[in-house]
């Protein structure tokens, strides 16, 4: 049986914004991965397993979108996304459907050519435009690199994930599983945690704000007895003062929004009640600080 299995790594690149995160989590059904519509959302590489009994495995690495960096978080990200190539059988590419390629995706296409793996690039985002279109874009990105396929599909409506899969499981080695089936993710569940509450900040917060904003879990308790009630308290850290009261909010409205969406999908994830306290904390330029950055969880020395 095992003789038959496939099993692999496959990274998930691209530019911020064009859906990675998304994509992830539609293919293994589970949020793992936060979003929002703000680039930088996914800072640290996350990986991810899809189990089918009779095919094998597949273990997504959902990378930081690859984009300028302008400070040492930035580095960081860019590092994350370029180092998770040497560790993958595959190489899936999304974009967004266009017919310019932009010194992003220049960028990207000279990474690929230094390596020998397969690459299938995904133009996601099809719902976004019009059916005669999307063999336009299919077509300027053959031109521009060798891909072993091509696929259009929508990882917010689902469109197409399938073939994703199927494509997938094409291109990987034969080998038996890396995981037990019912493993889902390497994160722990605190990471977890702290990556719900800083994307429910991303998605209340104005642009100016989320880029500055990291989150660590100072506590998290399950009480003991019959309650079911976990305690978690946090810290929001941010990058100036004037930042630390926009996230707080006048009489700490801004703060309870983000506190009250984030305790909704703890719970789901936990499946316990909880208690959770936010604290804001000002670390000033703590993105250009590689120990601060450390203290954050990320680990340049790691990549």
């Amino acid at each position: 049986m095992e003789k038959s299995l496939k099993s692999g790594f496959v990274s998930i690149i691209g530019r911020p914004n064009v859906g990675k995160s998304t994509l992830m989590n539609h293919l293994i059904d589970q949020k793992i991965a936060i979003t929002s519509n703000k680039p930088q959302t996914t800072r640290n590489r996350i990986q991810t397993v899809y189990t089918d009994r009779t095919r094998g495995q597949i273990v997504f690495l959902d990378t930081p979108g690859i984009h300028k960096a302008k400070n040492k978080l930035g580095e960081y990200m860019v590092g994350t996304a370029f180092s998770a190539l040497k560790d993958a059988d595959v190489i899936l590419w999304l974009v967004e459907p266009s017919n310019f390629i932009g010194a992003g995706e220049q960028e990207i296409i000279r990474q690929l050519k230094n390596t020998n793996l397969p690459v299938i690039l995904v133009i996601n985002k099809i719902d976004m435009v019009e059916k005669p279109k999307i063999l336009e874009y299919i077509d300027t990105y053959r031109k521009a690199y060798e891909f072993d396929e091509i696929i259009p599909a929508s990882a917010l409506r689902g469109h197409n994930l399938f073939d994703v899969i199927d494509t997938i499981f094409q291109y990987l080695p034969y080998g038996p599983m890396f995981y037990e089936e019912d493993t889902v993710t390497d994160q722990p569940i605190r990471q977890i945690s702290a990556e719900i509450i800083r994307e429910k900040s991303l998605h209340a917060l104005n642009e100016e704000v989320p880029h500055g904003i990291a989150v660590t879990i100072e506590k998290m308790k399950k009480r003991k007895g019959k309650s079911g009630i976990t305690d978690i308290e946090a810290t929001i850290i941010c990058e100036k003062d004037s930042h630390k009261g926009i996230i707080i909010g006048k009489g700490g409205t801004m703060l309870k929004k983000i506190g009250s969406n984030a305790r909704y999908e703890l719970e789901q994830l936990l499946e316990t009640q909880v208690n959770l306290k936010l604290w804001v904390k000002v670390k000033k330029d703590w993105r250009d600080s590689e120990l601060l950055m450390k203290n954050f969880g990320y680990h340049k020395d790691e990549l």
